[in-house]
């Protein structure tokens, strides 16, 4: 998530200043390096996301996940263990499927970065 414009940008109704956005990117980017096992698509407008567990993982997708809900109005995220591992779900409206497809590639490209 980037700056303003095009589809592969951060929504207009994003309130994070413009400063902390590179910092936010990078935190996401190194947490799906580190820790994604697979990204799926279960329905148009949501993605799935399953991070490998481990200690302090959960605070690791939980904490950011808060922040981004609270100043994103545009996504909305739930954040659930499940056995070993991590899901975060994502979710946008139709008017943000484009951002979600950018999101969705990124994610992906984080993921094979390791």
């Amino acid at each position: 998530m980037s700056g303003r414009g095009g589809p592969d940008r951060v929504p207009a109704s994003c309130a994070l200043p413009v400063a902390e956005r590179p910092l936010r990117a990078t935190e996401w980017d190194a947490l799906f390096a580190e820790r994604l096992e697979r990204v799926s698509r279960p329905e148009p407008l949501r993605l799935r996301l399953v991070l490998r567990g481990g200690e302090g993982v959960e605070e690791r997708v939980r904490e950011p996940a808060g922040r981004e809900g609270g100043c994103c109005s545009s996504f909305a995220f739930d954040v659930a263990a499940d056995g070993g591992a991590m899901v975060l779900g994502i979710a946008v409206g139709a008017a943000h499927a484009a951002v979600l497809a950018a999101l969705e590639r990124r994610v992906a490209a984080a993921g094979r970065a390791r």
